[in-house]
């Protein structure tokens, strides 16, 4: 059946839901940091209180006590909260079934929308005289009006309007003259760009904030502009905040003008490099009131680099730390480090290791996109628990070491596989010393002679060589540790056992000679060894089917603490850059508890952040499926930007109202050419018809590709862009392309079930729908039953969801999209039936929904293919992140949070990829 499509249309504001079109709230924000910046706002006087907590992006703590270092206590700063704009849900269009995710043609704006974020001064007591002034010579006429040219523009108070066009939507207060000094109180001297405690309200902690310019009003009031410091609960990291050091800050680019007497005191805030590790900041941190090592912005949650000395205007006397100390800090790396560092600059390899894998879908779109974008990433490891899982990545991924094991048994391997290297010489490292770790000594070192005796009474097993090595329990014995794979001499591999590293004291000649190979050869990667870690920690317990979920310590869930290794491992391993995956309901369930504690691990560990929700449908699939991505990158780095969408996708769910603004789109009202949304029929149409019972693995296409998307999704390996120049030329087959069979009685069920659009079980004979859109027994129709003796209309399907569901046996049809893809694919409960054949999609239908090439092999049951799929990252959106990812470790200038990809992305004509650069070698 032909499909209806139609043009992208212009991004308008709807608050209902299942619509077409995505784009940004608004909000404002100063963005020009500089000593030079004439923008200032005063806030309207809204009382911040009566914002709600959903509304936040961020929030001022109310703990603390307030001193009174003021004579008169007469005024004090009033800090609003930021604005989400509109309450209405962000899903917005002018139809029922078409619309973007939002529009911008250059992609140029730092923001993705604006949100007005100000602190605002009220006075207390207007009758108290203000114990403040400015001293000192006013700064020239001519430079003053230079400087802050929107302060002289007219006699009054300018207001700007809602309606203008002006980027600072707010009171712009008129000044008379600027100064560079100020005394309040009649004791404390203030100088333009000192850091300073600011008053709160009652019961709140100072604010903290640079002085970045003083100037008397035309009324003749006294003010001075704030440029905000943030403490880390004030930040998207809220409660979590207590994970970071009370004496770390975070420089906005917020500004606000305050009464001059609202200032308290004068600080020592240290500029910090974030590229010193945590010990060494503990020595320098004693001789200053607060540190700051990075700048907070609101879009998509980031935490950044400091920009330039020139543009914080940190001036030395501000700090008491200098450079030569932070030097000299810089200098304390252990050996491995320096050695590891050594051998990334000549690498020409990038290396990734896929925590959490599955069948190697995210990887797999990372290196794609890298290499498209001129970067050469390779998987080098990929660790998961699913053994099918692992079996599908290492058939696609020969070149890769996959690992079978839990994430926590890899990062204890990873500690011991240190420590045999540092054991046998390979490596030396500060923080192991060789005689600390002797694995072969044992308590009963004295009773050798009774050893060899009882040694003689047995069979005596000669080693061959060692194989493998692992952390676990690998004979299922109740013994974890160390354990290595052993050859026996004169013995074939069926008689291979997994022996404890303790017992291989008699040969340790046979395991120097596993550890010299595997050292050398990288089966284990060592801190400094990886450049990129991606991963998507499952957290089932904050799954909307677990009803016992623990939402005031989510983390105290043994099913959510593989967040806690994932941030364990990237701590030990120290990756250049961090990729991480998860569902949207970690920034929404407990008040966005996980988002929240992964953003501030990251922090915690010195690494750049910025957090958003892609949609996998805005990169060109027939599905919804939002995610939550988490960049991050080191303070060497450059942060990885977010690649904008390239399609129109029908819009489904709801997202959280607090993350709204981090939801990857074009800000509202932009223009923007994207491609037409894909439909079931653009993705699977081509396929061969296959039955309920069909068992092939294989077989060949029986018909031409009809669409872009079709014959893309067709290409070899080795014709895929981005993919290796070592892949090697395969046969043209269907992989996977079976359902999962039905039992009879089901498949009896699907069989009677109209081909048409919007069938479900509703069509069956005896089956009433009321006014009211529930189902009822019809009385004049006696029930059907099968040949098994079971209704044909099962009671489970009457009454799903109170008898209001249509989902139960419905089928999909071609102008539809799907949800998104599911681990599970049984017809009970959702619309998962072929259009015109009486089965459930199939393996290779759901994989290709997924964005996987047709040439991606899958391994297992029918029931565990399913899971891999439905469990795995659309390869589109992990190919447009990969091709950000290849721009970023390229340094490639851009300190926006989004990015533009090539047109017709990812085919393209001319593949960029990393082939050129080995043909000229």
């Amino acid at each position: 059946m032909a499909k209806t499509s139609s043009s992208p249309k212009k991004p308008t504001r709807s608050s209902q839901r299942n619509k077409t079109t995505m784009s940004k709230p608004k909000y404002e924000e100063v963005t020009d940091v500089s000593h030079e910046e004439e923008s200032t706002q005063v806030s309207r006087g809204e009382d911040s209180t009566q914002v709600s907590q959903e509304e936040e992006s961020t929030q001022v703590s109310r703990g603390g006590k307030r001193k009174n270092n003021s004579a008169s206590g007469a005024s004090k700063s009033k800090r609003s909260r930021p604005e989400l704009g509109s309450k209405t849900s962000p899903f917005k269009s002018k139809s029922e079934d078409v619309g973007v995710l939002g529009g911008n043609e250059s992609g140029s704006k730092t923001t993705p929308s604006k949100l007005k974020v100000t602190r605002q001064a009220v006075n207390g007591n207007e009758d108290e005289k203000q114990d403040a002034r400015l001293i000192g010579e006013p700064v020239p006429d001519e430079e003053a009006r230079r400087r802050w040219p929107k302060r002289y523009q007219g006699e009054q108070k300018q207001v700007v309007s809602k309606n203008s066009k002006d980027e600072n939507d707010s009171e712009i207060i008129q000044a008379r003259r600027h100064y560079t000094q100020a005394e309040v109180d009649g004791r404390v001297l203030y100088n333009l760009y000192d850091d300073a405690h600011v008053k709160a309200e009652e019961g709140q902690d100072y604010y903290i904030c640079k002085i970045v310019e003083m100037f008397e009003a035309v009324d003749g009031t006294l003010y001075f502009t704030a440029q905000w410091f943030y403490r880390a609960r004030d930040t998207v990291m809220k409660k979590l905040g207590h994970l970071i050091d009370k004496k770390r800050v975070f420089f906005s680019e917020i500004r606000d003008d305050n009464p001059l007497d609202c200032l308290v005191e004068k600080l020592i805030i240290a500029k910090v490099s974030l590229n010193v590790d945590l010990e060494a900041k503990k020595k320098m941190i004693p001789c200053c009131d607060y540190y700051c090592d990075m700048l907070y912005l609101l879009p998509y949650s980031s935490f950044i680099n400091l920009p330039p000395e020139d543009k914080t205007n940190c001036s030395e006397a501000s700090s008491t730390i200098s450079t030569d100390d932070v030097n000299s800090v810089n200098e304390e790396k252990s050996q491995y480090e320096e050695a590891s560092q050594a051998s990334n600059n000549k690498k020409s390899q990038v290396t990734l290791l896929d925590l959490y894998s599955g069948c190697g879908a995210m990887s797999t779109g990372l290196c794609l996109g890298a290499n498209m974008a001129g970067l050469k990433l390779e998987t080098r490891w990929a660790v998961d628990l699913n053994k099918y899982g692992c079996e599908s990545l290492k058939w696609n991924h020969p070149e890769t070491e996959v690992r079978n094991e839990s994430a926590e048994d890899f990062l204890a391997l990873l500690k011991e596989w240190e420590r045999l290297c540092v054991l046998f010489s390979l490596l030396k490292s500060e923080n192991l010393e060789k005689q600390s770790f002797n694995p072969f000594r044992t308590e009963d070192d004295g009773d050798d002679d009774d050893n060899e005796e009882d040694d003689t009474e047995g069979d005596v097993f000669e080693v061959e060589k060692i194989l493998a090595i692992c952390y676990g329990d690998p004979k299922k014995k109740g013994e974890r540790g160390l354990h290595f794979q052993v050859r026996w001499k004169n013995y074939g591999l069926e008689e291979d056992t997994w022996e404890p590293l303790e017992g291989m004291g008699d040969c340790q000649e046979c395991l120097k000679d596993f550890v010299t190979r595997g050292f050398n050869s990288k089966i284990l990667p060592l801190p400094g060894d990886v450049d990129v870690i991606c991963g998507g920690p499952p957290c089932q317990g904050i799954s909307g089917f677990n009803r016992f979920r623990n939402k005031e310590n989510p983390l105290q869930d043994e099913k959510n603490k593989q967040l806690k290794v994932f941030m364990e491992i990237v701590e030990y391993l120290k990756p250049k850059f961090v990729l991480m995956e998860n569902v949207v309901d970690i920034v929404k369930f407990a008040e966005g508890f996980l988002g929240r504690y992964a953003l501030s691990q990251l922090i915690h560990l010195n690494y750049q952040v910025r957090m958003g929700m892609m949609a996998a449908g805005a990169y060109g699939l027939p599905q919804f499926r939002m995610r939550v991505f988490l960049w991050g990158a080191r303070p060497t780095e450059k942060l990885p930007q977010y690649p904008l969408p390239t399609h129109d996708v029908v819009v489904r769910g709801v997202i959280p109202l607090e993350f709204e603004m981090n939801t990857v789109a074009y800000d509202e009202g932009q223009k923007v050419e994207l491609e037409t949304k894909l439909l079931l029929e653009d993705a699977i149409a081509d396929l061969p018809a296959v039955g309920n019972y069909e068992h092939q693995d294989e077989m060949d296409y029986d018909k031409d590709p009809q669409t872009e998307f079709q014959r893309f999704i067709r290409l070899r390996k080795e014709e895929m862009p981005g993919s290796s120049p070592k892949a090697k030329p395969a046969k043209h087959l269907l992989y996977d392309h079976r359902p999962l069979e039905l039992n009879v009685d089901d498949y009896q069920r699907v069989c009677q079930i109209p081909k048409k659009k919007g069938a479900n079980f509703r069509d069956l004979p005896g089956v009433l729908v009321r006014d009211d859109n529930k189902v009822e027994w019809d009385p004049s129709v006696e029930r059907v039953y099968l040949k098994s003796g079971k209704p044909l209309v099962p009671d489970y399907a009457m009454s799903f969801i109170g008898g209001s569901s249509s989902k139960p046996f419905a089928r999909l049809w071609w102008d539809e999209t799907v949800p998104t893809v599911v681990t599970r694919a049984e017809p009970h409960n959702q619309a998962i039936l072929h259009p015109e054949q009486d089965r459930v999609l199939s393996v290779r239908e759901n994989a290709r929904l997924q964005g996987f090439p047709d040439y991606y092999k899958l391994f297992g049951p029918v029931k565990e293919r399913y899971i891999q799929v439905g469990n795995a990252v659309a390869v589109p959106v992990a190919r447009a992140l990969g091709y950000a990812l290849g721009l970023a470790y390229q340094g490639v200038p851009s300190d926006e949070p989004l990015m533009k990809l090539p047109p017709k992305f990812p085919n393209i004509i001319e593949r960029i990829s990393s082939e050129s650069s080995e043909d000229n070698s």
